[in-house]
């Protein structure tokens, strides 16, 4: 499918926009729920905010853009200041992954009211297949529970235990490492991990709201 977004200028700066959306959204939520929970370090760093500036990281989008998951800047907070304690930081990690979810379901039943009348063919029907792909790529990648991604925190709460801490340890140090590694043997190799772990549900999905995908 990027392939072919890519090759027309027109769709490229759908998909462009779609992504920039989407990694906006997916910042502010966790900013906003930091600060529902009691936590000010993100509206001090200017994170508070759907600037899609202020969130950008370079290398993230250019993955997004080019192979279909990416990331961008981390938004800054201290659980200590959370309201929640133990599940704080879980809460606020998951909040990313919910407002994508969110943007999947919305534009995807947008999609099925507004396919049929205004063809496949209309820029307006194209930039709402690219929000539900780009938001499911997100909501799915960042569901891998390997930090810095979101769903490592929900791991990490589990493994609060002492017992743990070894585990949590390497973790947390190696965890950037192990997905990295992952990443560059997955496009060398073509052992298509990310294909079976995204590539699968996004199909699903789009077959939910009739996408052409």
């Amino acid at each position: 499918m990027l392939s072919g977004i890519l090759n027309h200028p027109i769709t490229f700066l759908l998909w462009f926009a779609a992504v920039a959306v989407t990694l906006s959204v997916h910042e502010f939520a966790h900013a906003a729920v930091a600060v529902a929970l009691g936590d000010e370090t993100p509206r001090r760093a200017g994170r508070f905010t759907l600037n899609p500036l202020a969130h950008a990281d370079i290398l993230g989008t250019l993955t997004f853009l080019f192979l279909g998951f990416g990331w961008a800047k981390p938004v800054p907070f201290n659980p200590h200041n959370l309201r929640v304690k133990r599940w704080g930081a879980t809460i606020v990690a998951l909040a990313g992954p919910a407002s994508n979810l969110l943007l999947v379901l919305i534009f995807g039943v947008v999609n099925l009211v507004l396919v049929n009348r205004l063809g496949l063919t209309n820029l307006l029907t194209l930039f709402i297949i690219f929000m539900v792909t780009a938001s499911a790529a997100l909501f799915l990648f960042n569901l891998i529970p390997v930090p810095p991604l979101d769903g490592s925190k929900l791991l990490l709460a589990a493994l609060s235990a002492p017992q743990h801490a070894r585990t949590r340890f390497i973790l947390e140090t190696q965890g950037p490492f192990i997905l990295l590694a992952l990443i560059i043997l997955d496009n060398l190799f073509g052992i298509a991990i990310f294909d079976r772990l995204i590539g699968g549900p996004i199909i699903a999905i789009a077959r939910l709201f009739r996408l052409p995908i």
